[in-house]
C-alpha cells in the first residue's frame, strides 16, 4: 500500500445507489477546485502569460468529474469510469495534460514542459481535494493499472453536494465555509507568496524591475 493513503471502505448503501447518486454524490466544488489550480498556476507560470492560461487550468481542475455522466448509463460508483475512478486518476492527469499541450504547439510562448507541469498539476489536484473530503468513495489514484480507491489520513473538507439547489442551503453554506478554510485561505496564501517572491526576484540585482 502506497504510504500516507488509505484504502477507502466500501460505500455505505446510500452511496451504494446508483439512482441516489445520480441525483446527490459529493466533492469539493469546482470553484474551490479553480481557486486551487490558480494558486498552482501562479507558481508555474512563466513572466507573462495570455488570459486562457488561467481558463485552461480552471478547465482541466473540474474535467475529472465529467464521469458523473456515467450515472446516467448505469455505470457504478465503484467502476473503472466511475465517480472518482480513472478521470480523477495520475494517469489521466498526465494524458490530459499531454493532449492538451500537443495541440497548443506553435499556438503559444510558453515552454511546452511549463505548460505540461501546470495542467497536469492541475488536474491531478482535483484527485488530490476529493481524498481529502469526508464523504463518498476514495479516489482511483493508480488507475488504469488498479481501480482500488484511496482517502487521505488527513481529510477535513466537508463534502459537497451536487446540484444548484442542494448547494445553495444550509449544507451549502456549511461545504463554503469548509472549503474557504481549508482551500480557498491556503490558495490565496500561496499566490500572495508566489506573487511576493516574483516581485523580489525581478527587482534583484541583475534583473530589470518591472
Amino acid at each position: 500500500m502506497p504510504s500516507g493513503i488509505r484504502p477507502a471502505t466500501a460505500p455505505s448503501r446510500s452511496l451504494s445507489t446508483c439512482g441516489k447518486l445520480g441525483r446527490l454524490f459529493f466533492m469539493p466544488s469546482a470553484i474551490s477546485h479553480a481557486i486551487v489550480a490558480t494558486a498552482i498556476g501562479k507558481v508555474v507560470k512563466p513572466k507573462q502569460v495570455p488570459w486562457w492560461y488561467w481558463a485552461l487550468g480552471a478547465a482541466v481542475s473540474a474535467a475529472p468529474d465529467l464521469d458523473v455522466i456515467g450515472f446516467h448509463f448505469g455505470v457504478r460508483y465503484g467502476d473503472f469510469l466511475g465517480h472518482r475512478g480513472f478521470t480523477h486518476s495520475l494517469f489521466f492527469a498526465a494524458l490530459l495534460a499531454g493532449l492538451v499541450t500537443i495541440a497548443l504547439v506553435g499556438q503559444s510562448q510558453i515552454s511546452r514542459w511549463r505548460l505540461f507541469l501546470y495542467l497536469f498539476l492541475a488536474t491531478a489536484s482535483h484527485g488530490i481535494l476529493d481524498a481529502m473530503t469526508n464523504g463518498g468513495l476514495g479516489v482511483a489514484f493508480f488507475s488504469p493499472f488498479t481501480n482500488a480507491r484511496y482517502f487521505f489520513p488527513f481529510h477535513p473538507i466537508k463534502v459537497s453536494p451536487i446540484g444548484v439547489g442542494r448547494f445553495f442551503s444550509a449544507r451549502g453554506l456549511a461545504v463554503i465555509q469548509s472549503e474557504a478554510q481549508w482551500l480557498w485561505v491556503p490558495s490565496a496564501a500561496v499566490f500572495a507568496v508566489a506573487t511576493l517572491v516574483r516581485r523580489a526576484i525581478s527587482s534583484g540585482p541583475g534583473h530589470r524591475q518591472t
